[in-house]
């Protein structure tokens, strides 16, 4: 999508969604609170002013950045499950996919999702709180589906709780994320998701 200034004199024209990409680093690497604008502005490439015309404030800027990496990490796993065959494979599949997120240099350098909800609760922000738990609940949702899927073809046991095994593979990915900030070795991983695997048979 591209952004027209419609003022008089040479007309800007840029990228909302690369501009939010490079917004999603700055958030990533500063948080919310100590991410100042000019910092926006220079990791994107626009002026303050032209900021200003795309977005309310600094709180539209990471609000919109923030579903834009929720999306754009969706969309990333849902292209990993195309080809998967069997709910209890596909549940193997998020679970690895969110796990290995969570190594090396990709994991050190944070999960935006995460760093929005410890950094938002704390603030006491209400709007940026209702956006987190959203989309938090969009991954439990999807973990209870797949879950489903696998106790339909015999996959997974039918005496798994749907709901309940979502959640807490959800509060596991985002523990794992918050361990893999400080550097979480790759061999502590993966037997975390076999754990998880092995607990819906």
């Amino acid at each position: 999508m591209t952004t027209r200034n419609p003022s008089p004199g040479r007309p800007r024209e840029f990228d909302i969604e690369v501009a939010l990409d490079h917004a999603i680093e700055v958030f990533r690497e500063r948080g919310y609170q100590a991410s100042s604008i000019a910092q926006i502005s220079a990791a994107t490439g626009l002026t303050t002013g032209s900021l200003y015309k795309a977005f309310e404030d600094k709180k539209d800027i990471f609000t919109q950045a923030l579903l834009r990496y929720v999306d754009r990490r969706t969309a990333v796993l849902m292209d990993a499950l195309r080809d998967v065959s069997g709910g209890l494979a596909k549940v193997e599949t998020a679970v690895a996919f969110y796990a290995e997120a969570s190594l090396a240099e990709e994991g050190q350098r944070g999960c935006m999702l995460v760093n929005a909800a410890t950094e938002c609760t704390a603030i006491g922000d209400q709007d940026l709180i209702v956006r987190v738990r959203k989309a938090l609940s969009q991954v439990e949702a999807l973990l209870s589906d797949l879950i489903r899927e696998g106790q339909c073809d015999g996959s997974i046991s039918g005496t798994v709780d749907r709901d309940a095994s979502a959640r807490l593979m959800m509060c596991l990915f985002q523990g794992i994320r918050v361990v893999g900030a400080a550097g979480l070795p790759e061999l502590s991983v993966r037997p975390l998701v076999r754990e998880v695997v092995d607990s819906l048979r």
